[in-house]
């Protein structure tokens, strides 16, 4: 296991984390969800990065990370606009 990995577990156990959680907010849909709805995401994956600081994570809805992927904010949104010129 790497070592962000390492350091994002030990970030699950933490209080500020268990808040972020209780919040029950999708950072990208900003919808509401029960706390075991919602999981951890990088925002800048660690894939390509990423650290496991309270900075670069958030709580996320399993179905905004299923779509998010490997991929940072703005290439999402890139990735959007250009599908919207497409229609």
């Amino acid at each position: 296991m790497s070592a962000e990995k390492r350091k994002a577990r030990k970030l699950r156990q933490s209080k500020w984390w268990k808040q972020q959680i209780a919040n029950g907010v999708c950072y990208y849909c900003k919808k509401h969800f029960k706390p075991n709805d919602l999981t951890m995401d990088h925002i800048v994956p660690i894939a390509r990065g990423g650290k496991s600081t309270k900075g670069n994570v958030v709580t996320c809805c399993k179905e905004c990370n299923s779509k998010k992927t490997y991929y940072i904010p703005a290439e999402i949104l890139l990735k959007e606009l250009n599908q919207n010129s497409d229609n």
